[in-house]
């Protein structure tokens, strides 16, 4: 039975790079592993700002970033399964030509932020 973050190997492989790559960042560590919610998530001194769910990139951004990247056709409000999706945080539609390095750094810029 496929996880929560179960993707194509593709999926995968395009999300561990990104992990690779900002896991030597102050403050960042890597995913956990294991079972449960956020296994795969990146995070900043203990929050998540990255994940990968379902197949698709989670990032946690401002509100108002998230409506601009839904109003332009790149994902959807991020639901954890709960009913309610959350108004920071963007899953991002796989077919979308975003940058995920790119969302995820500014995703972690976010949390820095904070």
């Amino acid at each position: 039975m496929p996880g929560e973050d179960a993707g194509d190997d593709r999926t995968d492989e395009r999300y561990q790079d990104l992990v690779d790559e900002l896991v030597g960042a102050a403050g960042v560590t890597p995913p956990r592993g294991g079972g449960g919610f956020g296994r795969s998530a990146l995070r900043f001194q203990g929050r998540i700002f990255a994940m990968l769910v379902r197949g698709r990139l989670v990032v946690k951004l401002p509100a108002e970033r998230v409506g601009e990247l839904i109003e332009a056709g790149d994902g959807v409000r991020f639901d954890a399964n709960k009913g309610t999706p959350m108004k920071e945080w963007l899953s991002l539609d796989p077919d979308s030509g975003r940058d995920w390095l790119e969302l995820a750094r500014e995703a972690l810029d976010f949390a820095r932020s904070r």
